[in-house]
């Protein structure tokens, strides 16, 4: 292949070498552990690897997306020859340096600068490039049964590949070959049920969440889930059908915020499930013109995710957490931010002030 060629294929994603050396590092292993980010990207990485490896064990990032000493037991219990970090955005250097495991990390955040770990990034060949995991993921591994494991996860992060008609003549009940956007695909196909079905099964506690992603390893086609074909497929669609209850409540709830302001803030309390990340990519959905912010307060602090089709939000939220007590992350139109419940007015404050000056300039 030449440079060219090479650099042509990066711009897309990763290169093809790259892509190979995802795969030899998953075939030369033996005991593999897979940190993975808890929505339909995460999991969808997950599986792919654990299916195709038919081996290994899988940790659920449920909290801040980094991997941090406080997993160093997880590798100390399990004893892995490798490890594979998957849709997360973060690996602290002391637990890099003190697991003595090699590490494979494949992400589509940052890039980041970590010593002692093999990185795969798109955004280091072009920082526009965005693809997520889930996309890497099927293109280092070909595996053409879990195509729709791969596809659900890419339609959760609002992606669609350049090939989705491939997918659609394959899976035309899943993909209707008029849907070319992954909004609609999320929201309007049989596909967007399953990438729900994703996020859904992972609510809750950690141990409820491990329970339906192993059941998931175990799962063959996308209609054993969709027309609970067999007992697995059922146990998986009821713990979506009750965590859909809970969720369709709270968006019922939500949308009453959508006044005419620029800004569509929907604050929630419930401590049990957290549906930040899934509310604001429905009020996005619904309210294109708006900036969405869903804020879940919990332990002092205000958990948010923020949303927007015309605003690159991540350093507008930075500028706004000037000397405030928070943190924020992720991409231009989709990241998130932790901040103190004693701040967020301020916040909030300088925020609108920001939006309302972005949204004034000329086009």
């Amino acid at each position: 292949m030449s440079h060219l060629t090479e650099g042509m294929e990066a711009m897309k994603g990763l290169s093809r070498k790259e892509y190979a050396e995802i795969k030899d590092s998953i075939d030369s292993c033996i005991r593999p552990l897979i940190f993975y980010h808890d929505d339909a990207d995460g999991l969808s990485s997950f599986l792919q690897i654990y299916r195709y490896k038919q081996d290994g064990r899988g940790i659920i990032i449920k909290s801040t997306p980094c991997v941090d000493m406080k997993f160093l037991n997880k590798v100390l219990e399990y004893s892995p020859d490798m490890i594979f970090v998957v849709d997360i955005a973060d690996i602290e250097q002391e637990f890099i340096d003190s697991v003595k495991v090699p590490i494979v990390w494949v992400d589509h955040h940052g890039p980041y600068e970590r010593a002692g770990v093999r990185y795969f990034n798109p955004r280091k060949h072009n920082p526009t490039s965005n693809p997520p995991v889930s996309y890497l993921m099927s293109k280092a591994l070909k595996v053409k049964e879990d195509d729709w494991i791969a596809m659900a996860g890419m339609v959760g992060d609002w992606y669609l590949p350049p090939d989705h008609e491939v997918f659609s003549r394959k899976y035309p009940d899943l993909l209707p070959g008029t849907i070319t956007r992954p909004e609609d695909a999320m929201f309007s196909s049989g596909i967007g049920v399953i990438s729900e079905i994703f996020n859904f099964i992972l609510k809750g506690t950690t141990s409820d969440a491990l329970k339906h992603a192993k059941v998931m390893t175990r799962i063959k086609t996308p209609q054993e889930i969709l027309a609970q074909e067999t007992s697995r497929g059922k146990f998986i669609y009821k713990r979506y059908e009750y965590i859909k209850s809970l969720y369709e409540a709270t968006l019922k709830e939500a949308k009453k915020k959508a006044g005419k302001g620029h800004i569509l803030l929907y604050n929630y309390t419930d401590q049990k499930m957290s549906f930040t990340g899934e509310l604001s990519n429905n009020l996005l959905y619904l309210y294109p013109e708006k900036v969405i912010i869903v804020a879940r307060e919990k332990s002092g602090e205000m958990k948010c995710s923020f949303r927007s089709t015309r605003v690159i939000l991540p350093p507008v939220i930075a500028s706004c957490l000037e000397d405030l007590g928070g943190r924020s992350g992720g991409h231009e139109h989709a990241c998130g931010a932790v901040i103190r419940c004693s701040d967020f007015k301020v916040f909030m404050q300088r925020f609108r002030r920001e939006i309302k000056a972005i949204l004034a300039q000329p086009k």
